[in-house]
């Protein structure tokens, strides 16, 4: 009886999301390409050369339509699974350390008290269940915001401003590990398991939420030769071998460079320390908090944060594959990776 009052929820749950899509959407998820998920829809479709669900595919719909980014605007922009919560926490702290101090009042600091995806909620999850989100709330001196979304679909909101965004990349391997994990711990229960070979041919093909991992990093890449001053691009290895130089550079892009009186009172280290994979996976908030937009606890975002970890999951065979095709796709571009 109580599986099938389950069963019976999920469903609701479902028609009721479905009733929030516009016609446009709802007439286009009928006609475009769709595959199999296994995250929290049962499909996703492609659009515009990316894969998204149809929560995300809203999303981008109405952020196309409505979103214009202020030459103030700060955006942190990621694919799945590659620092994406490290970085928001980082940014967040960065720009606000003169409204909270790191080393005088540590413990009233919001990211102990909050998560960083609270802080820095995504304009992907805003503009899926609004045309319009306020995005106000996000503001301190600067609009900080986040999106998992590729560059093409963002290009028209941002190119008549001088907003800056800042991208983060991670190996693949690494990635295709921390997004398989991700997807156990999030996936509706009424959905099927997915076997790591069965998603590692998907992530390999580029048929996963977001699209393909290689061009996802390859639009920011492109962008940030063109334009240095607009877009910082970073890498998740450099960032966890050299914090502080990584650190430092972020801050002075963000436009909130360190002084050199900072520097050598140590609120870079404490600000790394604040925002350590060690520290907020320990916060009370972030053991047993729950994120009430995606109905999943923020434990999730939280498993190892370790470089290398592929090695422990992928065969030889599926790690060679992984490396040439970020060979092939990254060829002539001078991205490296891993």
């Amino acid at each position: 009886m109580a599986s099938t009052q389950s069963r019976d929820s999920k469903l609701h749950g479902c028609q009721e999301a479905h009733r929030k899509f516009t016609h446009e959407t709802r007439d286009l998820l009928s006609s475009i390409p769709k595959h199999k998920a296994w995250m929290r829809s049962d499909h996703i479709y492609q659009y515009q050369n990316f894969w998204y669900g149809a929560a995300e595919l809203q999303g981008v719909i109405n952020m196309q339509k409505n979103f214009k980014a202020l030459d103030t605007d700060l955006i942190v922009a990621t694919y799945p699974k590659c620092g994406t919560t490290w970085l928001k926490a980082l940014s967040f702290a960065i720009i606000n350390r003169y409204h909270f101090n790191t080393a005088t009042s540590k413990q009233h600091h919001p990211l102990v008290t909050n998560n960083p995806h609270l802080l820095l909620p995504f304009l992907d999850h805003g503009y899926s269940t609004d045309r319009n989100p306020d995005l106000t709330c996000f503001s301190v001196n600067n609009r900080l915001l986040a999106t998992h979304f590729p560059l093409a679909p963002l290009l028209e909101c941002i190119k008549d401003s001088n907003c800056k965004l800042i991208y983060i990349c991670r190996d693949p391997k690494d990635t295709f590990v921390s997004y398989w994990h991700f997807i156990a711990k999030i996936r509706t229960k009424n959905l099927e398991n997915i076997s790591l070979e069965e998603f590692y041919k998907q992530f390999c093909d580029g048929v996963v939420e977001y699209g393909s991992f290689w061009d996802h990093a390859l639009g920011y890449w492109k962008m940030s030769l063109q334009f240095p001053e607009r877009v910082l691009f970073l890498k998740y290895e450099e960032l966890k071998k050299e914090p502080n130089l990584y650190v430092i550079k972020l801050a002075e892009f963000l436009g909130y460079p360190f002084s050199a009186e900072e520097e050598s009172e140590g609120v870079v280290d404490g600000l790394l320390k604040l925002c350590s994979f060690d520290h907020l996976s320990n916060l009370e908030v972030n053991k047993n908090g729950k994120l009430p937009s995606l109905e999943i606890g923020c434990n999730t975002f939280f498993r190892r944060g370790e470089v290398g970890d592929h090695v422990n999951h992928l065969t030889p065979a599926m790690i060679e594959r992984l490396d040439k095709i970020t060979e092939e796709k990254f060829l002539g571009y001078g991205l490296k990776l891993g």
